[in-house]
């Protein structure tokens, strides 16, 4: 089957690696009628496993509960319905395969009962909380964790049934329920839906990507250390209190993204899945790879069926069960080879072909993202992801593992970089439009500056770089502060330079956009258990006498900006012109020109580069008095290039521009010269008319790789 796959097809350079990445190709396509031979190729039917295991009501109004542990030799469910002691009455029975079920009276548990499974293997016994418990809770006196049976007499009913996420472009604002409130204290679902919701939708943001969810035992380990994969964390609130939250973001046109975690889950073995049944190797490795060597946590074997049933079941239940619109996974860098990608660079093409591979793995996310687009064809999947390894975010009928986006994570640590160590002098704009722009053309990317990792203690934001300890003393309108005026107009220049080259979609973290001062510090012993930082401050963006609103005045107009370009995400992004000597950068995206003098002391009258012809308004402007700038530029006046022999045959005209030192403006064609042959709009209306086309292609195409692997994909019906 050489060349059949798109991917080497479009990249000549994985020629060399056709066998690896077709054979990967046909290691999914296995593995997918392995799984679905007996859902008539579904792997939707297939990932059923939480309405299988678990507590739940049967038909006769019985309760029923199921867990898969083949070490066990016997199980109890014991709680407050048992005095968390042995009953008869509650043991359960091994049914086969492994699993051991229970069938009991309906007057047995009642709503609010707290429970866990008493296990006994040959050697030994513990106590465990169910693998597919879907309400964990913990004891505010002893700490201690039980499942809690959760029957509400009316449960939540969702009033937008459907939801379809605005992508074009897709705008993220990353967000933690917890610290996204101003009290010293964990914060709620509730919270969140009545105070920040309505904020970043202020803000114009079209989806937020919550951390967090899935049940962990420590608080600061910021969501990142899972023990009940299938519960909701009971520190913000009730599942029907989530469920709120995500139907009010629908509401208000805001698609909600969970930061799941099926890299590696928490150590832990009387409130996690480690050592469930007793044995090491039920849901981990039960080798050398059973312990992450950097994270103090467990490793997945994704070769096992029961595994994969387990995960892909999981993915499932949040879409069907709470509506999330999609994932972000985490740590996938980790998943994808054996040695997780510590301690390699990752120079050449040779490095993801080396046999380092976890072919499990990529097997494993690559069902799951054919498996969440085929139970919602308009759900967003995301990975974070760090060595590049190509064809993470291609379809998988191309022969990608077939994520939507891929996060670019060069790009927060090249603006660490060029903070920490280059003076401003030294600020290239060939470096930093070559650093924003470099990446593979069949890929789409999610841009940001600084995500929650560049804002937790030990690390520092990009405005706390910026300023640092001068945000305490100066930041009060009408304080000229040099050092904090070069920090705001540095803060406004890298996030809208990373906003206007994105080719996918953009995130931020909460708080950021304003310049959120100091860092997050979860409550741990060495803080003396404290919330200090563990929140978010939002009376300094409210307050008029602090400069803080002005940051957030020009996030809101740039995020704006770019929100009603639609597509913009698509258009080509045009180099105009690039000079290192002065330090000034121009580009246009459709109809959009961006222009950056990131010089600290030289500014430029008259300053020319050739666009196309026409005349020009100004609409966005760091300078401008209401982002805390000084007003040097006269935004009301319009621009018309001048015509060159030379370029006019091209329908071109030297462009010139006042360029104040270390600003950006963004300006928009009012009209192309007469007889100019295609009005950008034009060519606008042709990309997204291509840009559907595409999309119907690849439709088509999924559809034949679907019945190539004998599979019969069932999807909603398109909103």
């Amino acid at each position: 089957m050489k060349n059949q796959l798109a991917i080497l097809r479009n990249d000549p350079w994985l020629e060399p690696y056709a066998p690896a990445i077709e054979g990967r190709h046909q290691d999914v396509v296995r593995k997918m009628e392995e799984l679905t031979q007996s859902t008539d190729g579904s792997l939707s039917r297939f990932a059923n496993a939480y309405n299988y295991f678990g507590l739940h009501r049967n038909h006769k109004g019985e309760w029923i509960f199921r867990e898969y542990a083949p070490n066990a030799t016997g199980i109890w469910l014991i709680g407050t319905f048992t005095g968390w002691k042995d009953d008869e009455r509650y043991r359960l029975r091994n049914i086969g395969e492994g699993t051991w079920e229970g069938i009991f009276p309906a007057d047995f548990i009642h709503n609010g009962d707290l429970y866990k499974m008493r296990v006994e293997w040959e050697g030994g016994s513990g106590e465990r909380i169910p693998a597919y418990a879907t309400r964990v809770v913990q004891d505010p006196e002893t700490h201690i964790f039980s499942a809690e049976v959760y029957e509400p007499e009316k449960p939540y009913e969702f009033k937008v049934r459907k939801f379809k996420p605005d992508t074009k472009p897709l705008l993220i604002y990353e967000c933690h329920i917890g610290m996204a409130q101003q009290e010293e204290s964990v914060g709620t679902y509730e919270e969140f839906r009545t105070k920040t919701l309505p904020r970043i939708a202020a803000d114009g943001y079209n989806a937020i990507q919550i951390m967090a969810i899935q049940e962990h035992p420590y608080y600061g380990s910021f969501g990142y250390h899972v023990s009940s994969f299938y519960a909701a964390s009971s520190r913000f609130g009730t599942p029907d209190d989530l469920k709120r939250l995500i139907d009010d973001a629908h509401e208000r046109g805001i698609a909600v993204i969970m930061d799941i975690v099926h890299s590696h889950a928490v150590k832990n073995e009387v409130e996690g899945l480690g050592r469930l049944d007793g044995s090491y190797d039920l849901y981990f490795y039960g080798d050398n790879r059973r312990e992450h060597p950097a994270w103090d946590s467990l490793c997945f074997d994704y070769g096992k069926n029961s595994v994969l049933h387990f995960l892909l079941s999981n993915c499932k239940y949040w879409l069907e069960e709470y509506k999330f619109d999609g994932f972000r996974f985490d740590g996938v860098t980790s998943m994808l080879y054996y040695n997780h990608g510590l301690g390699k660079a990752f120079g050449s093409y040779d490095d993801y072909y080396d046999g380092n591979e976890d072919t499990n793995a990529l097997v494993y996310l690559t069902l799951a993202n054919i498996l969440i687009h085929e139970i919602n064809p308009k759900a967003i999947t995301i990975a974070e992801e760090m060595s590049g390894m190509p064809g993470l975010a291609v379809p998988f009928e191309e022969g990608g593992i077939g994520f939507d986006y891929r996060m670019a994570m060069g790009i927060p640590d090249y603006w660490i970089k060029m903070i920490k160590e280059k003076k401003d002098e030294d600020w290239h704009p060939t470096s930093i439009f070559w650093e924003l722009t470099n990446r593979r053309a069949d890929e789409k990317t999610v841009s940001y500056c600084e995500s929650h990792d560049q804002a937790l203690v030990g690390d520092k934001t990009i405005i706390f770089r910026l300023i640092d300890k001068e945000m305490y003393w100066h930041m009060m309108v009408g304080d000229n502060d040099g050092t904090v005026s070069r920090g705001m107009a540095l803060h406004k220049m890298i996030r809208l330079v990373t906003l206007a080259t994105i080719n996918g979609g953009y995130l931020n973290f909460m708080g950021n956009e304003f310049g959120h001062p100091e860092w997050i510090d979860f409550p741990r012993e060495g803080n003396g258990w404290s919330y200090k930082y563990a929140r978010r401050q939002w009376d300094l963006v409210d307050r008029e006498d602090l400069k803080y609103r002005f940051l957030n005045n020009f996030d809101n107009s740039m995020i704006e900006l770019v929100s009603k370009q639609y597509d913009f995400q698509s258009l080509p992004v045009e180099k105009l012109w690039e000079k290192d000597d002065d330090q000034v950068l121009a580009f246009r995206r459709g109809d959009l020109i961006f222009v950056f003098n990131w010089s600290p002391t030289q500014s430029f009258n008259g300053y020319g580069f050739l666009a196309p012809a026409g005349e020009y308004e100004t609409v966005l402007d760091s300078d401008s008095p209401l982002f805390g700038g000084y007003g040097f530029v006269d935004d009301s006046v319009h621009h018309f290039t001048t015509p060159d022999p030379l370029y006019s045959p091209s329908g071109k005209g030297w462009l010139k521009l006042y360029l104040p030192a270390r600003t950006a403006q963004v300006l928009r064609m009012v009209r192309p010269k007469p007889g100019r042959r295609a009005t950008t709009a034009k060519k606008a209306t042709k990309s997204a008319a291509t840009s559907k086309a595409t999309e119907a292609k690849k439709a088509t195409a999924a559809k034949k790789a679907v019945k190539t692997a004998k599979t019969t994909k069932t999807s909603r019906k398109d909103e």
